[in-house]
């Protein structure tokens, strides 16, 4: 499914974003004065609205990263909406300046499609959840299950992978919107759900009786998930880059938003100089003025921040996407 809908496509917006000139999208934007974000439809941690409409989440604080970066003011945000199905059309279109869609960076999705992955915002891995009164202990246990999944995601290909490495059979129960999916485990018309564990947890916090359901403890693929945009433009691509980067980097020299600007003024440390724009000129590199690493944090934070307010909630300890020096994969490369 997933390799017939790349191909469907590929030639026409691999030239299409080739052909875009270095540096015309941020110009774009400016001109705009607004960032076009494509995010998930509604998925709790990641991209959902709160109950006054405004868009929450760890992927809608990449969208909002960016905008303080490159506009000053990180409300300057169209959030856009985006099926599985139709996010890299979106983005390859120029419907969207950027996608922050809970998406695996895959070596298919990075040339056949032409998308510029410009880093991961969050290390996850696809599982299995099951209701608890059904007894099952293990993914071995479902031989023979009905498993509901999200079509057109690479999560339909893994699936099968597990299964066909196990010698085991299935039935897939696919749909194009995570909502129906979860609808359809829910109603009884599968005996399980597939999807990344992050997914997995963010459905349970929504249910009425999250106890009644069981993610399980396989962990049966990686799943680097991560915002992109189109080939074509390194500028911006830096520019979106470094705008996660900014975020892990503010938590590893102890930025927050409380303190960013009197740390600013006052801290002496080489790494914070830099980083705060009083020296090196880091921001002129991008295309930006100085202080934009400093509108990051201060208006939406570093990813401690970011992660407690989006992901803990739906009860997912950080693992993976602690800090490198803490045991985690979470790493920034050199601000210098």
């Amino acid at each position: 499914m997933l390799s017939g809908i790349l191909s469907a496509f590929a030639i026409a917006m691999v030239s299409s974003a080739n052909a875009q000139p270095v540096g015309s999208l941020l110009e774009a934007v400016k001109s705009r004065g607004i960032v076009r974000c494509g995010i998930h439809a509604g998925l709790a941690g990641f991209a959902v609205p709160d109950k006054a409409g405004v868009w929450r989440g760890l992927d809608v604080d990449l969208c909002r990263a960016v905008a303080a970066a490159a506009l000053g003011k990180s409300d300057r945000v169209q959030f856009i909406p985006l099926s599985a199905k139709d996010r890299f059309i979106a983005l390859q279109s120029g419907e969207i300046d950027l996608l922050s869609r809970v998406t695996t960076w895959t070596l298919t999705r990075n040339t056949q499609t032409a998308l510029n992955f410009t880093g991961v915002n969050f290390f996850d891995g696809q599982g299995f959840m099951v209701k608890a009164a059904s007894g099952t202990k293990s993914a071995k246990d479902l031989n023979g299950a009905t498993i509901c999944v999200v079509q057109g995601t690479s999560t339909e290909k893994t699936l099968a992978d597990y299964f066909g490495a196990n010698g085991m059979k299935y039935e897939p129960v696919a749909f194009s919107e995570t909502d129906a999916v979860a609808a359809a485990y829910l109603s009884g018309r599968c005996d399980a759900l597939t999807s990344d564990r992050s997914q997995l947890a963010a459905i349970r916090s929504t249910m009425n009786d999250p106890k009644s359901h069981v993610v399980l403890p396989e962990i049966i693929s990686k799943e680097p998930l991560g915002p992109s945009v189109r080939f074509g433009d390194n500028q911006w691509a830096n520019i979106v880059r470094w705008s996660l980067n900014a975020m892990i980097e503010a938590e590893e020299i102890g930025l927050k938003s409380t303190d960013i600007r009197s740390q600013a003024e006052k801290n002496s440390d080489p790494a914070v100089k830099r980083f705060t724009g009083r020296s090196e000129n880091l921001g002129e590199m991008l295309g930006l003025d100085n202080e934009w690493a400093v509108r990051i944090v201060e208006q939406v934070g570093n990813y401690a921040e970011s992660y407690e307010r989006n992901i803990a909630p739906i009860g997912l300890e950080r693992g993976a996407n602690r800090l490198w020096r803490d045991g985690g994969l979470l790493i920034s490369p050199p601000f210098r």
